[in-house]
C-alpha cells in the first residue's frame, strides 16, 4: 500500500487520503482487494450513509419511475407496439451510454489530488474493493440528479409524446444494467450465458483492466475493438 512517500492506511477513511497518491494512484487503485467487507469512506456517518446502497433499492425505486414515463407515452396517443418499439429503444441507447461512461469516464486516468479523490467515489472504490456488495450500485440521489440531463438529451432528438417512453426505456437499461452488475459480483450463476458473462467482467477486475468495458453484454467491445484478449492469445 506504500506509493513513493505516501501510504494509505485501509484503517482510517479512504476518501481524502486517495489524492495523495499522485502518479501512484492508478496502480493503486487497480490492485483489488478481493473482500465483502468494504473501507470507511467518511468520518461522517452521514456523508458515509450516502455511500453506501443495497442492490434492492433500484429496482424498488426506479421500476415505478420507468412504468410512469412509458404509461405517459401510451396516454399521449402511441400504441402499445409502438411504445414498446421506443423503449427498446431506450434500452439500446443505454447499453451504448454504459459502455461510453465505463470506458471514457470511469476509466479516466488522475493524477491530481482532487481528480484522484473524485474518481475514486466514482469507479475508483469499484476496482479496489470489487466485491464491496453495498457500493456496487449507483446512490439514488446521484442518479436522480443524472436523469436531468438525461432527458434534457431525449428530447433533442425525439417527439414530445417519445420522449417519455424513451427514458424510460433508457432508464429501464439502467435498472437492468446495476442489476446484473451486481449478480456478476455476487450471483453463482448456474446457465452457460450468464456464467460466462461474470467470467468476462471478472476478467475485467481481475485480469485486464483497460478492455471488457460492457456489463451487460461485450456487444460494443466488438464493435470498438476493446475485446480482451484471451487467455491462448496472451500466452502465443
Amino acid at each position: 500500500m506504500v506509493a513513493q512517500e505516501f501510504t494509505v492506511d485501509l484503517d482510517k477513511p479512504l476518501v481524502f487520503q486517495v489524492g495523495h497518491l499522485g502518479e501512484a494512484y492508478e496502480e493503486w487503485v487497480h490492485q483489488p482487494i478481493v473482500s465483502r467487507e468494504g473501507p470507511r469512506f467518511f468520518e461522517s456517518d452521514f456523508w458515509e450513509s450516502l455511500t453506501r446502497t443495497v442492490w434492492w433499492a433500484i429496482p424498488s425505486i426506479w421500476l415505478p419511475v420507468v412504468c410512469y414515463f412509458v404509461l405517459k407515452s401510451v396516454r399521449m396517443g402511441h400504441t402499445f407496439p409502438e411504445v414498446a418499439l421506443m423503449v427498446a429503444g431506450g434500452v439500446f441507447i443505454w447499453t451504448l451510454l454504459e459502455y461510453t461512461l465505463h470506458r471514457f469516464l470511469f476509466h479516466i486516468k488522475t493524477k491530481s489530488y482532487w481528480g484522484n479523490t473524485m474518481h475514486y467515489l466514482l469507479h475508483g472504490c469499484h476496482h479496489k474493493h470489487p466485491m464491496d456488495g453495498l457500493r456496487l450500485v449507483f446512490p439514488p440521489a446521484a442518479t436522480a440528479i443524472l436523469l436531468v440531463p438525461f432527458w434534457n438529451t431525449v428530447t433533442l432528438f425525439s417527439t414530445p409524446s417519445s420522449t417519455p417512453a424513451l427514458f424510460g426505456g433508457g432508464l429501464l437499461g439502467y435498472v437492468i444494467y446495476d442489476c446484473t452488475h451486481y449478480y456478476l459480483h455476487h450471483g453463482q450463476p448456474a446457465n452457460d450465458a450468464p456464467k460466462n458473462l461474470k467470467k468476462y467482467h471478472m476478467n475485467h477486475h481481475f485480469r485486464v483492466q483497460d478492455k471488457g468495458f460492457g456489463i451487460t453484454s461485450s456487444l460494443w467491445d466488438r464493435v470498438f475493438g476493446t475485446l480482451p484478449p484471451s487467455k491462448v492469445a496472451k500466452k502465443m
